[in-house]
């Protein structure tokens, strides 16, 4: 449990300190001022700030030494980060390197930062993993690219259908097929058809679970409805594709594309089909599902962490008050009209959609602690 929740702590803390160091580098090379660049959340441990080619130390919560100056800091709460940029809530419009006295532009780069910045680590994330070796499924070994070398072949468990035989008896997805019956299978065919010549009797499957071995009895239905087959899962060759590191960017760039089509893909779903809530999962869900992939192996958590990621960076760019797509919204409706908006609308709009957000994500929680 510890092991989980340390994980995850690092993994949330990678994913939200690179999304705020976009929008920090963006910020500063525009000409912001930005008040304070924090590791983690307050409350402020301590912080430093560079006055006149020294670096000087600031401990605890007090105010910086040069108000010109950017604090960096380290904070007691290790999720992440925060940027804070003067002006970022529309005031001090009369500083020049307020965020809200800056053009369209500045301010859109700003903005946008973070989400690129989680696009862009998913992208190296994803290279790595092919240029070492990442999981991947395969109908059979005539479907493995060229160029690309496929290892560790295992047969697995992608799919269980609710209250069929394998499920009741305690098949999981990502199990995977050591032998059946005492026998080792070479493909999925193999497997298929050794279980329908047993269906109606006991079938004995020694599967790798995570780290352990796991041996369950499943009885097939000797006569299955159509489309389903004896025990109601889906299988699968898996393994690890690596390409060389020229192609392995090339398929990373691939792969984080195709993930995001298919994140927005389900996004959509969830709200067209009305059941978002009940699908959606909040920090205790994703410690959860953190620890059993890592649990699995270190490239299955460089997998997991390229995809949230680049869901993170797709949360983030929702047209919503308080995520930055919410305030790219607000610019560039500001643009259209071109002149400034109600200053004290907006942050009152932005406002309510944090208080919204932050009771959505308690919801979710409790949600997760009764499903648990």
């Amino acid at each position: 449990m510890l092991t989980t929740v340390l994980i995850f702590i690092i993994v949330l803390g990678v994913l939200v300190f690179v999304h705020e160091f976009g929008h920090f580098i963006v910020a500063k090379k525009s000409g912001m001022q930005v008040e304070e660049f924090g590791f983690g959340f307050p409350p402020r441990i301590a912080g430093v700030q560079k006055i006149d080619g020294k670096w000087k130390w600031i401990w605890g919560h007090k105010p910086g030494l040069d108000g010109s100056k950017t604090v960096y800091s380290i904070n007691a709460i290790p999720l992440g980060g925060f940027v804070r940029i003067l002006g970022e809530n529309n005031q001090h419009p009369e500083h020049p390197g307020s965020f809200i006295n800056k053009g369209f532009t500045p301010r859109f780069l700003t903005l946008v930062a973070g989400v690129v910045m989680n696009v862009i680590l998913a992208w190296v994330l994803l290279s790595v993993g092919f240029g070492i070796g990442l999981p991947v499924a395969v109908n059979n070994l005539d479907d493995v690219p060229k160029n690309a070398v496929f290892t560790g072949q295992q047969i697995a468990i992608l799919e269980v259908v609710k209250d069929l035989p394998a499920d009741k008896a305690g098949i999981k997805p990502n199990d995977v097929i050591l032998l059946i019956d005492g026998q080792q299978f070479a493909s999925v065919p193999d497997i298929q058809s050794y279980v329908k010549a047993h269906a109606g009797g006991s079938v004995e499957f020694l599967v790798k679970r995570q780290q352990q071995e796991v041996k369950i009895s499943v009885v097939p239905n000797i006569n299955p409805p159509e489309g389903e087959g004896p025990t109601g899962v889906a299988l699968s060759m898996v393994g690890k594709l690596k390409y060389p590191w020229y192609l392995a960017v090339v398929k990373g760039a691939d792969a984080t594309i195709s993930g995001l089509v298919n994140i927005v893909s389900g996004f959509y779903g969830l709200i067209v089909s009305h059941t978002g809530f009940a699908n959606l999962g909040g920090p205790v869900k994703i410690a959860k599902l953190t620890g059993e992939v890592a649990g699995m192996g270190f490239i299955y958590l460089l997998q997991f962490t390229a995809f949230l990621s680049l869901n993170l960076a797709v949360l983030n760019i929702l047209p919503f008050p308080a995520l930055d797509g919410g305030r790219v919204l607000f610019l560039l409706v500001e643009k259209i009209r071109g002149k400034k908006n109600n200053q004290k609308f907006e942050q009152i709009v932005n406002v309510a959609g944090f208080v919204f957000l932050l009771l959505l994500m308690v919801a979710v929680t409790i949600n997760d602690i009764v499903m648990k």
